[in-house]
């Protein structure tokens, strides 16, 4: 495993799920993804022209409309440990984005990854495993412009047998990976796995000039 491929299974593996803990339970848990959303169900919506990738910069926003995400993204740096970072678990909203590692809308794999849930509740990324194929997200960067991607699939893994290479290896196109954490649930280990959105960039909206 790259140590950045490792930084990211150690930040998204943090999440206990203190809010089910407190409540007793996992008669409440975050949707699972869908077996017709994985991509060996097929293409679905996925077909969709990958647009030209951007230059490098920095993300400022990430919205997912479906699932009513709207959150800053904060850089993240590497751990003494070299894992990476961990957004503070305290803000619901807020989704962490390696600053040395692909910015989305570049050509390769972005990484952006959130909480599911804290001591309070839900976070940002709760409803993860409710998106479909087809299903848009948008990200604004430093440089004004929004890198517009489509869903290819969803899809999730336990921790054990989680897929490196497919989720962080490198690509000829711009794409994007949204993860957090997942799978089944226990009040002693927490969540077993990984939700993991594979996303690729199909537009960009540019900045609107001044008038």
């Amino acid at each position: 495993m790259s140590a950045k491929g490792k930084g990211w299974v150690v930040t998204v593996a943090v999440c206990a799920g203190l809010w089910l803990v407190q409540n007793g339970s996992g008669d409440v848990t975050p949707p699972v993804p869908s077996a017709a959303e994985a991509f060996a169900a097929g293409p679905g919506y996925h077909t969709d022209a990958a647009a030209d990738p951007l230059p490098p910069s920095a993300p400022l926003r990430l919205r997912i409309p479906e699932i009513r995400v709207d959150a800053p993204v904060m850089l993240l740096g590497l751990a003494k440990d070299g894992s990476l970072e961990v957004p503070p678990a305290a803000n619901r909203n807020l989704v962490g984005w390696w600053r040395d590692g692909t910015s989305p809308g570049a050509k390769g794999t972005a990484i952006v990854a959130g909480h599911v849930d804290n001591a309070r509740g839900p976070s940002v990324f709760y409803s993860l495993g409710a998106l479909k194929k087809g299903h848009r997200i948008d990200v604004t960067r430093k440089d004004g412009r929004t890198a517009v991607f489509t869903i290819d699939a969803i899809e999730v893994y336990d921790a054990g047998s989680f897929p490196d290479e497919k989720v962080y290896g490198p690509r000829d196109r711009a794409e994007l990976r949204v993860i957090t954490c997942g799978g089944g649930f226990t009040k002693k280990t927490g969540y077993k796995g990984n939700v993991v959105a594979f996303a690729h960039l199909i537009g960009v909206r540019e900045p609107k000039a001044a008038t």
